[in-house]
């Protein structure tokens, strides 16, 4: 299995069981995440976490697979739901006004989804890029408050 183009920050590997690890030699950085591999971090999670460049990390999860010392894990991810966006719109579009809705559509097909398919872990990504969006101050500060307080109401993660 090759990674595949484009983002890999939400895929999660595990390390396999093998016999033949010592039949080939890893450098320091490639062992280290190997080693930190638990099959419970996205990657995105784990190079924020250990300060790792995902570049970097994708040339070093590509030669894991190729050795078959790492497997992907297929996990069901969550996707925000209808009541998410409907909030998110409302409050968006106080800040905003009638706009709301083409920033939230533009803002998740430049992250790479479509508006049905976008996963809760990236809620607080989005809520931070249209938070951008908004010039007065003191509605930004509003809508970051009121959206995080969602977002934990439906147990995003964060």
């Amino acid at each position: 299995m090759d990674l595949p183009p484009g983002d890999i920050s939400s895929m999660i590997f595990r390390r396999t069981v093998t016999n033949g690890l010592g039949d080939f030699s890893l450098d320091r950085q490639t062992l280290n995440i190997y080693m930190q591999l638990n099959g419970e971090e996205t990657l995105g999670q784990f190079a924020a976490k250990a300060g790792k460049n995902l570049g970097n990390l994708r040339g070093v999860m590509s030669n894991l697979l190729k050795l078959g010392l790492v497997e992907e894990v297929h996990k069901d991810i969550v996707v925000l739901d209808g009541d998410f966006f409907r909030y998110l719109i409302n409050q968006l579009s106080l800040a905003t006004g009638p706009i709301a809705s083409v920033l939230i559509e533009d803002e998740v097909h430049s992250l790479g989804y479509e508006v049905d398919q976008f996963p809760g872990y990236r809620a607080s990504e989005l809520v931070d890029k249209l938070a951008a969006e908004i010039r007065r101050e003191e509605k930004k500060s509003i809508f970051i408050k009121n959206m995080v307080s969602k977002i934990r109401q439906k147990g995003y993660p964060q």
